[in-house]
């Protein structure tokens, strides 16, 4: 491995940790209704624990309002069941055929748990970003061992590795400010 594969191969260890990022918090309630919020969701589907979106319609016909149309009626109870289990605390409400769920206005109390969330989320973000670091210091040692690198190259790839670093953790930190603002606009 070359220092060069070595930094494409943790750049692209860097991004994923991003877009992990970026997904769980579009899985957080912000007040607005967005199918994301049943992305974590999984019905009992003939025995296999399947996703919402893979058993119904899932719409927005309203800024607060999701509905769910399973594709066959033997479904609406198991995912009534699953999003009463789910930690959304919203209550489906169905009429034979189609779930709607109300998003309700969000407290002051719920929106400071929210950034809260956001934080501890952000944080276990940017601790992966500096173990992806650590493991590309790790990789570039053992490539200036193997005497593959000069030490020249390897403190530049060093230097080259933290920049990048640095780089993944301001987007962790604009991305929380990003959710942050809109948990807390009312």
């Amino acid at each position: 491995m070359t220092l060069k594969d070595s930094y494409i191969a943790h750049e692209e260890r860097m991004k994923r940790a991003l877009d992990a990022l970026r997904k769980e918090l579009a899985s957080l309630r912000a007040g607005r209704a967005t199918p994301a919020l049943l992305d974590k969701i999984m019905v009992d589907y003939y025995g296999t624990p399947t996703p919402v979106n893979q058993v119904a319609n899932v719409a927005v016909p309203e800024p607060r309002m999701i509905t769910i149309q399973p594709w066959e009626k033997s479904l609406l109870a198991p995912l009534e069941k699953a999003i009463l289990k789910s930690d959304l605390g919203l209550t489906p409400n169905s009429d034979g055929t189609i779930i709607r769920l109300s998003i309700p206005q969000l407290t002051q109390e719920r929106r400071t748990e929210l950034v809260k969330v956001i934080h501890k989320k952000a944080e276990d973000a940017r601790v992966a970003i500096r173990n992806i670091r650590r493991d590309a210091n790790d990789a570039i040692k053992k490539i200036e061992k193997e005497k593959a690198a000069s030490e020249d190259e390897t403190k530049k790839a060093q230097e080259d590795m933290q920049k990048l670093t640095d780089k993944y953790i301001k987007e962790v930190d604009q991305i929380m400010a990003v959710k942050e603002k809109e948990i807390m606009e009312v």
